[in-house]
């Protein structure tokens, strides 16, 4: 997911001061493009990706209204957002970014935060250790912040591990308190009721996936690696650094998922499966969907490892 791609979005154009001077004028004189007014009273959050967007709402209860950037099918290798959001972004008083190298953010934060100077900004990996997209490059994990990650060399999709999960929260509560003191307490006990249940999918995950016979599992693009090391399993990888495959490494693909036993190919829905079907029918398996990208997070977790476990059997 970190790979940034050539091409020059449209708000690209504009030089960043000028950018919000643009948006102004769209939302004043074309109705076509003004957006919602904020809700009265609430602390307002956007988040990058849906994951993000749900820790704010389950944290910020009643005291948030919550939107987000790359929405439930959009691609955050190219998604670009629209100006409906750019407005959102324009009077948020806070967004939470996933700050582990997802490409929507390495090409589109600095102009979100230059539009709005006055918004926080909670970085949800904070306290998170990354792990390297490749052990043959990198010989151990790193502190997100360090400035590699901007790179492309980590993993960036560190929520899929509800441990990690159980982080994201103490840093959106940290950030919304500092926000509306006032709120603290209620912040706290939506915090707290969280990191239960966080704590509880954590034990049927590993409940669930205690007897499967294999490890090694097959995904097309690789989200799965923070979830993989929680609990003991091996994500193999088709794609990297979201690149079409070529034959030879189609074939390479093929040749580990039969020796290996392997007749799923899980795929995630914002990616195409052309790829990821050619390899099913060449293993004489098929194509699962797992979402990395779900708004309802535990759910989704659950449902994920349900599908590995099948799997593995």
């Amino acid at each position: 997911m970190t790979i940034r791609q050539e091409r020059t979005p449209l708000l690209s154009f504009f030089p960043l001061p000028g950018l919000a001077l643009l948006l102004a004028l769209c939302f004043a004189l074309l109705p076509g493009c003004a957006a919602r007014q904020p809700e009265s009273g609430k602390i307002q959050v956007v988040a990058s990706i849906e994951p993000l967007a749900w820790f704010a709402g389950r944290i910020g209860g009643d005291r948030v209204a919550v939107s987000v950037m790359v929405p439930a099918g959009g691609n955050p290798h190219t998604y670009e957002p629209t100006p409906r959001q750019m407005a959102e972004v324009s009077r948020a008083a806070l967004f939470v970014k996933a700050g582990s190298g997802v490409e929507f953010e390495l090409d589109w934060m600095g102009r979100l935060v230059e539009l709005n100077k006055n918004m926080a900004v909670c970085n949800a990996s904070e306290g998170v250790t990354l792990l390297p997209m490749s052990e043959t490059e990198h010989d151990a994990a790193v502190e997100p912040d360090r400035h590699h990650h901007e790179h492309g060399h980590f993993d960036p999709h560190f929520w899929l591990s509800p441990a990690n999960a159980r982080v994201i929260a103490k840093n959106v509560e940290r950030s919304l308190v500092a926000l509306d003191p006032a709120g603290k307490a209620q912040f706290a006990a939506n915090a707290a009721a969280l990191d239960k249940e966080l704590q509880a999918l954590d034990g049927e995950i590993r409940e669930r996936l205690a007897g499967v016979k294999r490890r090694r599992f097959l995904v097309f693009h690789p989200a799965w690696g923070y979830f993989a090391r929680d609990y003991g399993l091996e994500q193999i990888a088709a794609e990297e650094e979201g690149k079409t495959l070529t034959p030879r490494q189609m074939a390479r693909v093929i040749d580990e998922a039969r020796r290996g036993g392997i007749r799923v190919v899980f795929v995630a829905p914002e990616f195409s499966s052309a790829q990821a079907d050619a390899i099913a029918r060449d293993i004489g398996g098929q194509t699962v969907t797992v979402d990395p990208l779900s708004r309802n997070y535990v759910e989704n977790l659950r449902k994920a490892a349900t599908a590995f476990a099948r799997s593995l059997q």
